[in-house]
């Protein structure tokens, strides 16, 4: 039997070769396909499109593993993006610790499905094990549950549809997940930052609720939900007729990272029956630092949390998890199938989890927050954590008192917002080149104005590289003089 005839993993000794094999050499194509610190090759995207486009995706016969990798390592792996390069820093997009990518091979092997007991024992008794860990860390007690999702949007769209229909059940008597949407849906409002992530305004379009449903709070001048005139609006929309059934607190916006004030919207959201759920995809890392947690206020505030492993905690796309303080609020999800998760299996001890999930099948994600929380443990990660928020004031405290930049907002996490003095035109035209050089920082907008952004996920940064690339931002801003 040739290299070529092994399909898939047995317990033959010659799959079990192969296997290692394949794996040792696309190890060895992976570390061959860089020899720089830069996060990209800078390849012209016109230039790239036509090499990966010259790739025959579907041969009429198969090229075999071998000569396959050879060419992605030849016409791919060279300009795939580094996420572990310190000069990658432009979006909440993390480099993975070691351990972590370890896992994926895990998880990609076994394969197993989250949806039934007995499609993933382990990895079903593994995440239960670690929803425990994380209510217990987020300050919830022994009421509470949790489930892991694809990522922040569906965490996100998960506390949503749990918030409509609790609210519905116990202001209306309505079940929604029977009849529907009831009656008064179009007078019923979700509240956000006008910052927040786009997810609100998803969720309740595929609530049926519609983006008229989704208020946008103004914020002030930190970007922080202005809690006086959110009080103001509401107050105004009640007095209206209608029928705040969400609030949600950003723990981190996208850009800013901009923490809202959780306590003054918990007070907020109790004076008139609604649902606080805490978007906390960015922020909730910050939980393991004992000199900045603070920054994120009282996670327990809320009724529903979503948690992203995939930003500051540094695991690979995509793990998130959405965690509940009443473990009902999940029952939303709960519906029996013959096929996958039958009444007597629960009366038998068997956890399926697909009842709590908006997913039927799911990757086994929990695994790889179980082997990195127990390589590193508390203080290794309070460590991470300490290291990029303090670049981040690092960063800022530099250039907030040079007079060839501004920065409108200072960070409460790793992102800062700044900008060269010298106009949208030339902040565009950096950003750009730094590109073409390996240098990968973001891009957004701020009162009409083009900014750039750090993202400062990585912990091996250093504030000597920071210096350093404040320099090289000043000098491609020079080249562009007349």
């Amino acid at each position: 039997m040739s290299h070529r005839d092994s399909l898939v993993l047995s317990s033959s000794t010659q799959d079990r070769d192969e296997f290692r094999r394949q794996v040792s050499a696309t190890m060895d194509a992976i570390m061959a396909s860089y020899d720089d610190e830069s996060a990209f090759s800078g390849m012209d995207p016109f230039e790239l499109r036509r090499r990966i486009q010259a790739i025959d995706v579907l041969p009429d016969s198969g090229l075999g593993f071998d000569d396959t990798l050879t060419t992605v390592a030849r016409e791919v792996l060279p300009h795939m993006l580094r996420t572990w390069s310190v000069d990658y820093m432009p979006h909440l997009h993390a480099p993975s610790l070691m351990e972590s990518i370890s896992s994926e091979l895990i998880i990609g092997t076994y394969n197993d499905s989250m949806d039934s007991w007995d499609q993933s024992p382990a990895a079903t008794e593994v995440e239960l094990s670690v929803i425990r860990c994380l209510c217990t860390l987020f300050g919830y007690d022994g009421n509470a549950d949790g489930c892991f999702t694809s990522g922040g949007s569906q965490s996100n769209l998960s506390g949503i549809i749990a918030a409509r229909d609790a609210w519905c059940m116990k202001r209306l008597g309505h079940d929604v997940k029977r009849h529907g949407n009831p009656d008064i849906w179009p007078r019923m409002r979700l509240y956000t930052s006008e910052i927040s992530h786009f997810s609100m305004d998803k969720s309740c379009h595929l609530l049926g609720l519609g983006h008229d449903a989704v208020v946008k709070l103004p914020v002030d001048d930190r970007c922080r939900i202005d809690i006086d005139q959110a009080r103001r609006i509401i107050e105004r929309d009640v007095e209206a007729g209608l029928l705040p059934f969400c609030i949600v607190a950003t723990l981190g916006t996208t850009d800013f990272g901009s923490v809202d004030d959780i306590a003054a919207l918990r007070l907020i959201a109790d004076r008139y029956g609604a649902h606080l759920h805490a978007d906390a995809a960015y922020g909730s890392g910050a939980v393991m630092s004992r000199r900045y947690r603070e920054r994120i206020g009282d996670l327990s505030l809320a009724d529903s949390i979503t948690v992203d492993f995939h930003k500051m905690f540094l695991l690979p796309i995509s793990c998130s998890a959405i965690l509940v303080k009443d473990a009902s609020l999940l029952d939303c999800f709960e519906l029996h199938a013959d096929y996958l998760n039958r009444q007597e299996d629960e009366e038998d001890g068997y956890v399926n989890l697909v009842d709590k999930s908006i997913q039927t099948t799911r990757r086994a994600d929990a695994l790889k927050v179980l082997i990195s929380f127990m390589t590193h443990g508390r203080d290794g990660y309070e460590r991470m954590i300490d290291t990029v928020i303090g670049n981040a004031d690092h960063f800022h405290s530099r250039i907030s008192g040079d007079e060839d930049f501004i920065c409108p907002v200072a960070p409460t996490l790793s992102s800062v917002v700044f900008a060269l003095r010298d106009g949208d035109e030339v902040n565009r035209a950096v950003r750009r080149a730094l590109l073409s050089s390996g240098t990968v920082i973001g891009q957004t907008v701020k009162d009409g104005r083009v900014m750039l952004k750090f993202t400062l996920l990585n912990p091996a940064l250093t504030h000597e590289h920071i210096d350093r690339l404040i320099e090289r931002i000043k000098a491609f801003r020079d080249r562009l003089k007349p």
